[in-house]
């Protein structure tokens, strides 16, 4: 198989009126593993170009077992709950400064602000 297992649809709604085709589980060392792009949580939206849309979910179990080899699917990527700011997601990149940003310029206002004591001290 594809290496993946999917919920939802018309009759079995994985999200409370919401009749859309998600991925459920990537099976280990699956082809949907190997490739690595699809995660647990995805919408589908259509598989070789057929939309998934309003379909019962044995329908689009047998869309996915009839696929055939090179399989083209269209995915809604879902952003995962995070303790943050509304719309955060950890996609590897912070929406903030990285650390070393404010830490270097205040290390080096610290070490100039020394410096200039230690220079002014030394004409009293």
């Amino acid at each position: 198989g594809l290496g993946f297992n999917i919920v939802g649809g018309t009759d079995q709604q994985y999200i409370s009126n919401d009749s859309s085709i998600y991925v459920s589980r990537i099976k280990k060392d699956g082809a949907a593993y190997l490739d690595g792009r699809l995660q647990e949580g995805d919408k589908i939206l259509a598989i070789n170009g057929r939309d998934l849309k309003d379909l019962r979910h044995k329908d689009a179990v047998e869309l996915f077992r009839n696929a055939g080899y090179n399989v083209s699917l269209k995915i809604q990527r879902r952003l995962q709950p995070q303790n943050g700011p509304v719309g955060h997601r950890d996609d590897g990149q912070s929406g903030g400064l990285p650390l070393a940003a404010v830490l270097v310029p205040g290390l080096a206002l610290a070490v100039a602000a020394g410096w200039i004591l230690l220079r002014y001290r030394q004409r009293m």
